[in-house]
């Protein structure tokens, strides 16, 4: 899976956006883990070097996932500006059972192909508020699922802001990982099945 989407934004001219499954994200990982440490180094995120670490070793074992896709976006020159990826959701995910109060069934309930999971969505701040993080998040959501999920930082407005704007609502709060701040869980309805 390789598709390339040109997308125009603003005074940085032609921005391509490519589609890849985990074999072609795993080949691209240095691109799409740049890209990371650079956007969750600021604030309110501030990921130490230790914490790209282990984010690299998650995203090992994610690609590995056999409906894993990512979407990486770069500049006309190949320069990596923007990533977005995760995985439809199995039927045995621990992602709702991280909430601080348990949701009901119905809408926990997960069946390998409900739910997206979008693991990481980050633009690196000189190519911000372009609308590529949007291209980014409608190409990787180009898909079968329903719906799809996120935690998100209360404190990270600017992407609290976005993910309200494109039709996210919070169903809950969550630790998405031991000793992680309390995020919000949010989810958006694609379509219907």
């Amino acid at each position: 899976m390789s598709k390339l989407r040109p997308h125009r934004h603003g005074e940085w001219g032609l921005v391509w956006i490519v589609l890849l499954d985990g074999p072609s994200a795993a080949a691209a990982e240095d691109a799409l883990m740049a890209v990371y440490a650079e956007a969750f180094a600021e604030p309110p995120y501030l990921k130490t070097a230790a914490d790209v670490a282990a984010n690299r070793r998650r995203f090992r074992s994610q690609t590995r996932k056999s409906a894993f896709r990512a979407a990486l976006a770069t500049t006309a020159e190949g320069e990596p500006i923007g990533i977005a990826y995760g995985f439809p959701l199995s039927s045995t995910t621990g992602w709702w059972a991280r909430l601080t109060i348990p949701v009901p069934e119905e809408l926990s309930r997960e069946t390998g192909s409900r739910t997206f999971g979008l693991i990481e969505l980050a633009v690196r701040a000189p190519w911000r508020r372009q609308g590529i993080a949007r291209c980014l998040h409608d190409t990787l959501l180009d898909g079968p699922e329903e719906r799809v999920l996120l935690n998100a930082r209360p404190d990270a407005l600017p992407a609290q802001a976005a993910y309200r704007s494109w039709g996210y609502r919070v169903v809950g709060q969550a630790h998405p990982w031991d000793g992680a701040a309390l995020h919000d869980v949010m989810l958006r309805e694609l379509h219907s099945a």
